[in-house]
């Protein structure tokens, strides 16, 4: 049943996105075109998404849980970091140049639209690579002896390592 709402909700988004214009790259291209053929209505199309967004974030907020889930999947992560700065500028840079975003870019597929067929799989080609570079920066790192910096013996102190002492309490406060 899960599978049967996540679908019929993909094909209403994308719906949403044939009826509006936006999967026609020109139409993002045009509105960041602002000196030229500027076409502000994909300001009302993200006005209008943030607005029914922030009503569901509303909903989510109130209800103990959602209706298919026993418990809301909100994000743990909280601030700005490298990551999510980087992220977004090459998300923008992909979506200001080719004009597509992941949405319309599927929602073009299945009508063989020249852009996608270079989009799509350079998209999952940049998903996948992310993904690795990602996997690489978080393997931990080793001391020179080969233990692990991340391990609960370990804390890290001004770059320096050094180990937890009286059963795991960090050091600082030992003396407190």
């Amino acid at each position: 049943m899960l599978v049967g709402v996540n679908l019929l909700l993909g094909l209403l988004f994308g719906l949403g996105l044939v009826l509006s214009g936006m999967a026609d790259p020109a139409k993002v291209q045009n509105f960041l075109d602002v000196t030229g053929s500027w076409d502000p209505s994909l300001a009302f199309v993200m006005a209008g998404a943030v607005a029914v967004t922030s009503v569901g974030f509303g909903v989510a907020r109130v209800r103990t849980a959602p209706m298919l889930d026993s418990v809301f999947q909100f994000p743990q992560r909280q601030g700005i970091d490298v990551d999510l700065v980087g992220g977004a500028a090459l998300f923008g840079i992909g979506w200001g140049l080719g004009g597509l975003c992941p949405g319309p870019a599927l929602t073009g597929l299945p009508l063989a639209a020249t852009g996608t067929l270079v989009f799509v799989p350079s998209m999952l080609a940049g998903v996948t690579l992310g993904t690795w570079v990602g996997r690489m920066r978080r393997r931990p790192e080793r001391l020179s002896l080969g233990v692990e910096l991340r391990s609960p013996e370990l804390t890290r102190r001004g770059g320096r390592c050094e180990p937890l002492t009286e059963a795991g309490k960090d050091p600082v406060q030992i003396g407190q």
